[in-house]
């Protein structure tokens, strides 16, 4: 199926490192993209080192492979003047060029984005940084939990009097990868009709801020500042109750918005009817506290039984385990193979995009330290005799 992918005849070189940009360049070899590590020769992508939990495969991080899977890899030293005049003649056979090098790296590599367009004018060139290529935070590290802390994140997450609550997985460098995606193809699609490559700058800030649009958006026009948690329960500070995860008899549950008379007919819970639906945001604690009273009486089944026939937007709180074990989660068929060229396997997610019709699955693993090297750039010229 791969040459009837969108994307297929596409040559894209990713640059970059542990998980923005690679997850971006990912997504495009998924479409069908020829996507090109290019690598250090002395240890490759840090991520091969990242281990989690022990696990590997075939030597580098079982993570690297998560990422990196269907990749080609070419090792190559961008010091050394013969790699980079390889490596240079490289881009101009490509489409697509990612990194996500601190800004000013490339510039004095001599891949910044004027000199590489010098050489391909139609090239789109993706950069990822961490808040930006001005400012004063231009330099700091543009790791994912750190821009969390920086951006207010971690203020909105837990309940009130919590510490500040960070998300447990790399939220803005998924989110961020997804935004490169979208202006390179988006730039690959001006470049159909004008033949002009472009200039896609994306920044884990930017997406952190993005992606909180809908509360700062409340934050700007709310003479209030720092929105205030819930005391228990809390999902997002500017919703009003019911809304928040609560514990049961058995376990947990979440209600979204759901009218306060509704819930108190169908709990047959006459103290929540005692409070007034425009006092659904004044007095959410106290709210919050009697249906979390409700809650705690029966396990979860019978209130999901009484609560979503009735059409309340409802769920049981679920770890992995029991997510895994769900007909919902059989019925998506997310989990791919994947195997390395030593034949050493790993189970994984799949692309979560379907394109006419057919789900999309990669089964080769994260590509061998320098594996294509000779094949994507010839054999190394031969030195001159002495």
């Amino acid at each position: 199926m791969t040459s009837d992918l969108p994307l297929a005849g596409l040559r894209v070189l990713d640059f970059a490192q542990f998980l923005a940009g690679p997850a971006a360049a990912l997504r495009l070899a998924d479409l069908g993209a020829e996507v090109i590590k290019i690598e250090r020769p002395d240890g490759g992508d840090l991520c091969r080192a990242m281990v989690v939990n022990e696990q590997r495969l075939d030597g580098d991080s079982l993570v690297f492979h998560t990422f990196n899977r269907g990749k080609k890899s070419v090792a190559a030293d961008l010091k050394n003047p013969g790699d980079l005049a390889r490596v240079r003649a490289l881009v101009g056979t490509a489409d697509v060029m990612i990194h996500n090098f601190r800004p000013g790296v490339m510039e004095r590599i001599g891949l910044g984005f004027e000199a590489v367009q010098a050489l391909n004018p139609g090239l789109v060139y993706g950069a990822v940084s961490g808040y930006g290529a001005e400012g004063p935070w231009k330099d700091k590290p543009g790791q994912d939990l750190l821009v969390q802390s920086l951006s207010g994140i971690a203020w909105l997450n837990g309940n009130d009097g919590d510490g500040p609550v960070p998300t447990g997985f790399a939220m803005l460098d998924v989110a961020t990868a997804g935004q490169l995606v979208q202006g390179i193809l988006a730039c690959l699609v001006r470049r159909g009709v004008t033949g002009r490559g472009g200039l896609v700058e994306v920044d884990l800030m930017s997406a952190a801020l993005d992606m909180t649009f809908e509360q700062f958006t409340c934050f700007l026009n709310d003479e209030a500042g720092q929105p205030r948690r819930h005391a228990q329960g809390n999902a997002n500070p500017y919703q009003p109750a019911p809304y928040g995860v609560y514990r049961t008899a058995d376990g947990h549950m979440a209600l979204a918005m759901a009218p306060l008379a509704r819930v108190a007919a169908l709990l047959q819970a006459p103290e929540i009817a005692a409070f007034g639906q425009n006092q659904a945001f004044v007095r959410l604690d106290e709210i919050k506290a009697v249906v979390a009273g409700v809650l705690i009486r029966e396990p979860t089944q019978h209130w999901l039984d009484i609560l979503e026939p009735a059409g309340l937007w409802c769920a049981p709180v679920l770890d992995w385990p029991a997510f895994a074990a769900t007909e919902g989660f059989a019925a998506l068929d997310p989990v791919q193979v994947i195997r390395t060229e030593s034949g050493a396997e790993a189970r994984t997610t799949r692309c979560p995009i379907r394109i006419d019709g057919k789900l999309l699955r990669n089964p080769a693993g994260g590509p061998a330290l320098g594996a294509d090297t000779e094949a994507v750039l010839g054999p190394l010229p031969a030195a001159a005799p002495a």
